[in-house]
């Protein structure tokens, strides 16, 4: 692949990345189009998912489009939707030259886009930054390959692992640039997860704050039997920004009614032994199409994920403080016996942030 190809398939993953967390069910997709080494037309994928990226930036583009070399993070797609398929239109428009960085994993378009723009007469190139395409894409090809969204399982802890003191206290263990970096990271997620326990004691908002955006994520809570306070921040706001309620069938009526009341989608899931089954959690938000799940914990959920090998990806922010024994793990029980048990990952940062360190670790198969 030439330099040239490389420098304008980066701008695209660069606009293509400006639609995370508000495109789902569709991938957060950019394109750029070029004519005599200039870049004429740019997209990304819009909130909600429509328009796509081409389209977009076909139209930025305009007649000069004839001709041009376009440049896509992802195979364009060839089916009719809601809107028809973006190699048709790349078709029209006249252009000479596709290049994609990654084929698409849905069975409605993988491989079908390349050969409608190839049976056209369009020089089709694939395999430009196909690596960091793959990245960008993975909760889409997570979501349209297992039916599961990417899950990211982040934990703000001591240097000993703790996520609260004795009493239950835990604002604030790391600091401020620690936290800003942590709504950044929603915002680029599609939902944010926690556990019954987590929203009773934290009375957590969930929500994307200091970002200069009003993109929201949806507000997912894993509780069994729906014991959640029903005048916390979540209940409040549950009308504005979406909460969604995994719960087991045994919860009370009363409980799902009050709940529906409040505007919360409420997902009724499996029971595998104590708790919720996180296959069938992860399941059911996948087939409500989210690709991007970013898991704020606690212990609890984050053992069941992580003892189910749900997890791909893991975010840590330690603190230089130590809490002792008597405070709550950041990982609850997950009953290995032996050491080659135990879930491992791959690191792919280590850095300061303020006074705290960050480190992002990923699934030894998808090392990227």
């Amino acid at each position: 692949m030439s330099e040239t190809d490389k420098r304008f398939m980066a701008m695209a993953l660069s606009l293509g990345r400006r639609g995370m967390g508000n495109c789902w069910p569709n991938p957060a997709v950019g394109s750029v189009i070029v004519k005599d080494g200039r870049v004429i037309g740019r997209g990304w994928t819009q909130p909600g998912g429509r328009p796509h990226s081409e389209p977009v930036a076909l139209a930025q583009a305009g007649a000069g489009a004839r001709g041009s070399t376009v440049y896509v993070t992802l195979e364009p797609c060839s089916h009719y939707g809601k809107t028809p398929p973006c190699s048709l239109a790349l078709i029209e428009a006249g252009v000479a030259r596709v290049v994609a960085a990654i084929e698409d994993s849905d069975p409605r378009v993988s491989g079908q886009g390349f050969q409608m723009l190839r049976d056209a007469g369009i020089e089709v190139t694939t395999g430009v930054l196909a690596e960091q395409a793959a990245r960008d894409h993975a909760g889409f090809f997570r979501r349209t390959e297992q039916g599961r969204p990417w899950v990211t399982l982040k934990m703000a802890s001591s240097f000993d692992g703790r996520i609260a003191t004795g009493s239950g206290q835990s604002k604030w263990i790391t600091g401020p640039e620690a936290r800003r970096m942590v709504h950044a990271m929603r915002m680029r997620h599609d939902a944010v997860m926690v556990g019954a326990g987590t929203a009773r004691a934290d009375d957590p908002s969930l929500t994307v704050r200091d970002m200069g955006s009003k993109q929201q994520p949806v507000r997912v809570v894993i509780s069994r039997h729906l014991d959640l306070p029903l005048m916390g921040q979540l209940a409040r706001t549950a009308k504005d920004i979406p909460v969604w309620l995994c719960h087991g069938t045994g919860a009370g009526a009363e409980r799902i009614q009050a709940w529906e009341g409040l505007g919360a989608k409420l997902l009724p899931c499996a029971v595998h032994g104590v708790q919720l089954d996180p296959n069938d959690i992860l399941r059911q938000l996948g087939q409500a199409g989210l690709n991007r799940v970013f898991c704020e914990g606690g212990s609890a959920l984050a053992a069941s994920l992580l003892a189910f090998d749900l997890v791909d990806e893991l975010i840590g922010f330690t603190a230089g403080i130590g809490i002792g024994a008597e405070g709550l793990p950041s990982i609850g029980a997950l009953g290995l016996g032996r050491l080659e048990e135990a879930p491992r990952f791959v690191l792919e940062e280590a850095r300061p942030v303020g006074a705290d360190i960050l480190h992002r670790w990923v699934r030894r198969q998808e090392k990227m």
